[in-house]
C-alpha cells in the first residue's frame, strides 16, 4: 500500500472525526509525541545499542512505534494547519541550499 503524506493527514483526520471523537489538545499531543519517541528510543537502545531487553520490551516492534510517532505528528500538523507535503518540500530546499557541500566535505563521513 502506498500513501502520500497528504492522504495520511486526511486519513488521520477522518479517523479522529469518526472514531477518535476529537483531537487531544496540542499540548497533550506534544506530550504523547514525547512518550512515543521515548518508546522508539527504548527499542533502538536495546536492538542496536548495549542495553538488554526486559520481558515487557520484547513484544514491542520498532515499525509500530515509528508509526505511532508519525500518527501523532500528523495529528499535530492537522491541528495547527500545516500541510506536511509543503513543509517537507520547503525543508528539502532549505537543507539542499544549506548543506550543498557540508556533508560531502565532512571528513568524518568518508
Amino acid at each position: 500500500m502506498s500513501i502520500t503524506i497528504q492522504e495520511a493527514q486526511e486519513k488521520v483526520d477522518k479517523w479522529i472525526q469518526t472514531t477518535g471523537v476529537r483531537y487531544f489538545s496540542e499540548l497533550t499531543n506534544m506530550a504523547i509525541l514525547t512518550e512515543e519517541v521515548g518508546e522508539v528510543a527504548r527499542i533502538i537502545a536495546r536492538q542496536y545499542g548495549d542495553q538488554s531487553f526486559k520481558e515487557s520490551d520484547k513484544k514491542k516492534e520498532l515499525a509500530d512505534e515509528l508509526a505511532d510517532v508519525l500518527w501523532v505528528l500528523l495529528c499535530l500538523a492537522n491541528q495547527t494547519g500545516i500541510d506536511l507535503t509543503v513543509a517537507l518540500e520547503k525543508n528539502f530546499e532549505k537543507k539542499t541550499v544549506r548543506d550543498s557541500n557540508r556533508h560531502r566535505d565532512n571528513e568524518k563521513l568518508r
